[in-house]
């Protein structure tokens, strides 16, 4: 692997970025053009959830493997998609961002470090760790607080930002989101910070400067955004009734 300024050296070691896509022809390019400035030479997998525009297309055009569902199946089964690739092809580490531009590839390396260095399993891009500009709506904050409150809780870890889906992940992680059983398909952020921990997986958070999405986002706005909360609490809910997954098996 190799990355720009103070980036980790992975000799002999693979990583993925993995970017699970809905409709976001308009948002690739410059991402893109971001990846291959921070991260000269490293493997993407755009995995398109049945998008109605150019998402294929466009991934393609920019050099980009592409895997593409069908039909949409949702963030979650795009993002297993992309562990399943990831697993199957031997890779050591997967990088998960959005393909909205919404996530820095700047911070790319710095969220890879402790999952390097042995030191976490999993780390999460923290938002609210940074002095940000980030502000998301009301309704979209009182669901973030009452969100990591839960996850915090039910973890005993200090989570700051929950629903952020800008994550690294080792070998056994990968392994672990490979499991049909265990990964959640609609909402899987929270869900799978409670999985991973139950897990027996070490979670780190790691600051990252985050950008507002650039794509018409409804779940954060009025009713919408209310509903999405419903929906996650829901979620979670299913998830804390699942059997205690089996740990990973240590390498």
């Amino acid at each position: 692997m190799n990355m720009k300024s103070s980036a980790p050296n992975t000799p002999g070691k693979r990583v993925l970025l993995l970017l699970p896509a809905y409709n976001e022809a308009a948002y690739l390019p410059e991402l893109c053009r971001e990846l291959k400035a921070n991260c000269p030479g490293v493997d993407v997998v755009a995995v398109d959830d049945g998008s109605s525009d150019a998402t294929s297309a466009v991934a393609r055009e920019n050099g980009l493997k592409v895997l593409r569902h069908p039909f949409n199946l949702g963030d979650g089964a795009a993002r297993h998609t992309g562990y399943i690739y990831a697993m199957r092809k031997g890779y050591d580490f997967v990088v998960q961002l959005d393909a909205d531009g919404q996530h820095d590839p700047a911070d790319i390396a710095a969220l890879l470090r402790p999952v390097l260095d042995g030191e976490a399993d999993l780390t999460i891009g923290s938002r609210f760790l940074k002095n940000a500009d980030y502000r998301p709506t009301a309704a979209k904050r009182v669901g973030m607080a009452l969100f990591n409150a839960l996850a915090s809780l039910l973890t005993g870890l200090r989570i700051t930002d929950s629903t952020s889906g800008f994550r690294a992940a080792n070998r056994k992680v990968i392994e672990f989101y490979s499991l049909p059983e265990f990964y959640p398909t609609s909402y899987p952020d929270a869900d799978l910070i409670i999985l991973s921990h139950a897990a027996g997986l070490r979670i780190r958070e790691v600051p990252v400067s985050m950008r507002h999405s650039r794509k018409p986002l409804p779940l954060h706005h009025g009713m919408a955004a209310f509903y999405y909360v419903f929906k996650m609490f829901l979620s979670i809910s299913v998830t804390l009734l699942r059997a205690k997954p089996a740990r990973p098996e240590e390498k």
